[in-house]
């Protein structure tokens, strides 16, 4: 008979209860990583959110094996969340937009030139052991040529499980922030300690964000606003984004700074436009800086902003999850997708609509109207940000009705 404790499936997959991962060193796990490996390499490539949310790996991998080289593989346009983690010895970038302009422009021989060249790269360093910690085929490919005899998926899935010499079982509390990553550190057998995500910034990046606040006035306290996603099913209407900015600044006091990508300037444009009364042809009247961003900043830049702010209110994108991180104040607007409903801490707050089709993935069934997230009111979203500046408590989440909205802190 297979133990209770572990089950394995013929196709080399192992699935763990999620309550033997939270403390592995009291079950008989199998091994997969030798205790005096040498080299390690995780490859969680995209999206920024998600490379947040995996970073904890990294120290637990560290804690675990400190004598060993740890190497990150994450594209060029999420590399940054990941690149000054003290945990790690190098991360290599994979230059997917690159890539991408070769393959675009038909420059045929530059491209398979420079894949040829970083995965030759990659094999040269010998890793010992390569974990694919996002489970899908791309991710797989890199693992499987990185040459590690050791190749251990997540999940894996469109194929990639067939590059892996294991898999396990994606598995963890889905309502809790990194859960699977933490679940996948229990198999590993990494410890039972704290998995706090860790973004920290470079000290160019921090002075950067200093000269800004000084410039600006923000020195005060200032409020981030994070209205931009690459899912259109993951926004909050624009006129929201400008009533609420207009009263945070009304009625806190504080600035406002704004951030997002280049691709999201003409929205930027947009909300900032309709903070001006009609006929006025001038600023709106409140006297806090309003400090627009929007795609004037990197990715390290953008984040020492979160970590330096009062407060942050954001829709479901990277810059948004990283407030946990900085331990900032966070008001988080989820309807279509919910990557967690319990609060990562107690200055988090999490406004979701109640409703039975949420979370739909992007499988409309609305009509594209996105109820779920014209559910949350510009006045919930204020209280929550002002409940958050006040340091109030935790409290519990009320069922939600369908069509009302739970707010969990």
């Amino acid at each position: 008979m297979i133990p209770a404790a572990l089950r394995r499936v013929r196709d080399g997959t192992i699935a763990l209860p999620a309550r033997f991962a939270a403390d592995p060193a009291n079950h008989n796990l199998p091994v997969m990583i030798p205790h005096d490996v040498g080299r390690i390499l995780v490859v969680r490539l995209s999206a920024r959110g998600d490379v947040a949310f995996a970073s904890p790996l990294a120290g637990a991998l560290r804690r675990r094996y400190p004598r060993a080289h740890i190497a990150w593989v994450a594209e060029d346009g999420a590399a940054d969340v990941i690149r000054h983690n003290p945990h790690l010895d190098e991360v290599i970038v994979l230059e997917r937009g690159a890539w991408g302009r070769m393959l675009r422009g038909g420059r045929w021989g530059a491209l398979a030139g420079a894949v040829a060249d970083f995965f030759g790269a990659l094999r040269q360093r010998r890793f010992d052991v390569a974990i694919d910690a996002q489970g899908l085929l791309r991710s797989g490919l890199v693992t499987f040529l990185s040459g590690a005899p050791v190749r251990i998926g997540l999940g894996s899935r469109e194929g990639s499980r067939c590059l892996m010499t294991r898999v396990v079982a994606r598995g963890g509390d889905p309502r809790a922030v990194s859960s699977e990553y933490r679940y996948l550190a229990g198999v590993l057998g990494l410890g039972a300690g704290s998995f706090p995500m860790e973004i920290p910034r470079s000290r160019a990046e921090v002075a950067v964000v200093g000269r800004v606040i000084g410039e600006e006035g923000l020195g005060g306290g200032f409020v981030v606003v994070c209205p931009f996603t690459t899912r259109f099913y993951k926004h909050w209407p624009e006129e929201r984004w400008s009533s609420l900015i207009r009263e945070i600044r009304g009625r806190t006091g504080l600035g406002v700074v704004m951030l997002g990508g280049p691709a999201d300037r003409s929205a930027a444009d947009r909300i900032v436009q309709a903070l001006v009364p009609s006929g006025s042809g001038g600023p709106d009247a409140a006297t806090a800086p309003l400090v627009d961003l929007v795609g004037r900043t990197t990715l390290g830049e953008a984040s020492a902003v979160v970590a330096r702010c009062s407060a942050l209110v954001g829709v479901d994108t990277g810059l948004s999850h990283m407030a946990h991180a900085y331990g900032r104040p966070a008001v988080l607007l989820f309807g279509s997708n919910t990557p967690y409903l319990d609060p990562p801490g107690p200055s988090a707050t999490i406004l979701h609509s109640g409703r039975a089709c949420s979370p739909c993935r992007g499988k409309l069934t609305c009509g594209g109207r996105i109820d779920c997230m014209t559910d949350i009111s510009v006045e919930h979203a204020l209280m929550a940000v002002v409940g958050g500046l006040a340091g109030e408590p935790a409290s519990a989440a009320p069922a939600a009705e369908p069509g009302s909205l739970a707010a969990a802190r």
